[in-house]
C-alpha cells in the first residue's frame, strides 16, 4: 500500500471525548516529523453538575460510545490507535483495562495504546518505582478505580488528590497554578513517582518541569500514552523539553 504523503512514518488514529480540548494540541506538541494524528470525537454530552455518581456514569457512557469513534477513525486507515480518554481504561482494574483494549482491537483490527497500561509501561521504563501519588481532575470514586488498577499492576498508591471538576469541559480550565499546588500537596519522601491522570487536564509541560524540582518521575498521562504509541510502533525519536520519558526512554 502506498504511504501517506505526510504520515509516511506512521498514522495514528486518536479517539477521545468530544468535550476534550487538550489531547489534540498535546499530541501535536509531541508529534515527530512524518507522524500524523487523526482525531475523532467520542460523543460526550457535557455536564455542569458532575459528582461522584454522575462522573462514573458519564465515563461509562463514553466507554459505550467508543466503538463508534473507532469505526469512524478506521476509515482513515491508521496504523495504530491512541486512546485520548483515561477513565474508561482504569475501570475494573487490570482485567478491565485488558478487556477494554481487547474489545477495541478486535473492532479495529489494529493495536491501541491506552492510558492505564501506558502509565504502567512508563513507570517500568523509569525503574525503581513502587509507591505512587495520583493527581486527577476526577472525583474520589474514580480515583479509587485508578488506585485499584495500579494496585493490580504491583504498585502502592500512597495518596491521591481529586480536583473535582464540575464539568467535562471544565477540566480543561484547571490552571497550571492549581496543578502545581496539587503536586506539592502530593509529594513526599514516601512517594517514588507522581502520576497525573485525566487527559483533558493540561499537564505535559508542568510535569516535565516538576520532574526537575521534585527530582522524581512525574508522569502526565498524555505524555505516557503518546510515548507508548510511538515506541510500540518503532518510532524511537527522542523529544526534548517534555520530560525524561520522551527524552531518555
Amino acid at each position: 500500500m502506498s504511504r501517506d504523503i505526510q504520515g509516511f512514518r506512521q498514522k495514528f488514529g486518536v479517539i477521545g471525548p468530544s468535550t476534550n480540548t487538550i489531547v489534540q494540541p498535546d499530541f501535536e506538541m509531541m508529534r515527530p516529523f512524518g507522524v500524523t494524528n487523526h482525531y475523532r470525537g467520542i460523543f460526550t454530552p457535557d455536564s455542569d453538575a458532575v459528582s461522584n455518581e454522575t462522573f462514573i456514569a458519564g465515563a461509562k457512557l463514553i466507554g459505550q460510545n467508543t466503538l463508534d469513534a473507532v469505526r469512524n477513525v478506521m476509515t482513515s486507515s491508521p496504523d495504530h490507535l491512541v486512546m485520548g480518554m483515561s477513565a474508561v481504561t482504569f475501570f475494573d482494574g487490570a482485567k478491565g483495562a485488558d478487556a477494554f483494549q481487547r474489545q477495541v482491537e478486535e473492532t479495529a483490527g489494529i493495536g491501541i495504546s491506552i492510558g492505564s497500561h501506558a502509565c504502567t509501561a512508563a513507570l517500568n521504563a523509569y525503574g525503581g518505582v513502587k509507591r505512587l501519588a495520583i493527581l486527577s481532575p476526577y472525583w474520589p470514586a474514580m480515583n479509587e478505580a485508578v488506585a485499584q488498577y495500579f494496585g493490580d499492576m504491583g504498585f502502592s498508591v500512597v495518596r491521591d488528590h481529586a480536583m473535582r471538576a464540575r464539568s467535562w469541559t471544565g477540566i480543561a480550565a484547571i490552571t497550571t497554578a492549581q496543578c502545581r499546588d496539587a503536586l506539592r500537596l502530593l509529594d513526599g519522601d514516601d512517594v517514588d513517582a507522581i502520576v497525573q491522570v485525566g487527559t483533558n487536564l493540561s499537564m505535559v509541560k508542568l510535569a516535565a518541569a516538576a520532574e526537575m524540582w521534585l527530582g522524581k518521575p512525574v508522569i502526565a498521562i498524555n505524555t505516557a500514552t503518546y510515548w507508548h504509541a510511538l515506541r510500540t510502533r518503532g518510532i524511537a525519536d527522542k523529544i526534548g523539553g517534555l520530560g525524561r520519558l520522551l527524552e531518555e526512554f
